[in-house]
């Protein structure tokens, strides 16, 4: 392992992680974060790419949707080589605050969260179980919007806690976890921020969505059977983020 700042030593990267950026500070939201960063994750992109040809780039800059998104326009790398972390996040803390509610350990829990990375975020509660038991069987639907919504605002506490910074431990925790299914070529299944070409009926967007990471970054995107109203979220999700995107172009225009 070798400590740096040059960007020289990256060279030849199978597995580019971008994290820098502004961190995000007590009242500030993510899309505070927009103008800022979109500077930084554009810059970073080209000098990552002066020295690897063909990296898979995983994001974790936020607003995470939007530098995702930014990444795979500016380095023109294929869309299965450029993902976003944030589900692998925002399904731990799910899991974390369902069993918190139950007084269980956060090892029988098993949680998922797709959509964006904020405000639109689809917390999947008729696919989470307890021990394998279906949340739904367990707690009250308000319960479970309670722990939604605890889950949405997850990010901002955190950030109202540290005053200084957002995140840290958990977000580098996450991506450390796709890295490790990308050069193990495991195909293993997580919820990250991809590409959607018509997978729920979605397209032309990045979005927090179950995929297979392999050698080839995304390998298949995983369509789960889920209810009407949490493919109502997701498609909602994704319209959100289509718009926030379009924020990106008035910015490169300024």
């Amino acid at each position: 392992v070798v400590g740096t700042n040059e960007y020289k030593d990256t060279a030849n990267s199978d597995v580019v992680v971008i994290t820098a950026g502004l961190p995000r500070k007590p009242g500030m939201s993510r899309m505070d974060l927009l103008e800022v960063n979109a500077g930084i994750v554009t810059d970073v992109t080209k000098k990552i790419l002066e020295h690897s040809e063909d990296p898979i780039i995983i994001v974790v800059t936020n607003p995470l949707d939007q530098m995702t998104t930014l990444t795979a326009e500016v380095s023109k790398l294929s869309k299965n080589k450029v993902i976003g972390q944030a589900g692998i996040l925002d399904s731990s803390r799910f899991a974390y605050f369902i069993s918190e509610k139950l007084n269980v350990k956060m090892s029988d829990v098993y949680a998922l969260t797709l959509g964006s990375h904020g405000e639109t975020m689809v917390p999947v509660p008729s696919l989470c179980t307890v021990s394998g038991e279906p949340l739904v069987n367990i707690l009250s639907k308000d319960d479970i919007d309670e722990l939604v919504s605890k889950t949405s605002d997850g990010g901002a506490e955190i950030v109202g806690l540290l005053k200084t910074g957002s995140a840290y431990f958990a977000p580098a925790s996450s991506a450390a976890t796709m890295v490790k299914s990308i050069i193990s070529d495991s195909n293993e299944v997580f919820p990250v921020c991809a590409w959607l070409d018509g997978e729920y009926g979605i397209n032309d967007v990045y979005l927090g969505v179950p995929a297979k990471l392999g050698k080839d970054g995304v390998t298949e995107i995983v369509e789960y059977d889920l209810t009407e109203a949490e493919i109502d979220g997701l498609r909602n999700a994704s319209v959100a983020v289509k718009d926030k995107v379009s924020e990106l172009g008035s910015i490169n225009s300024q």
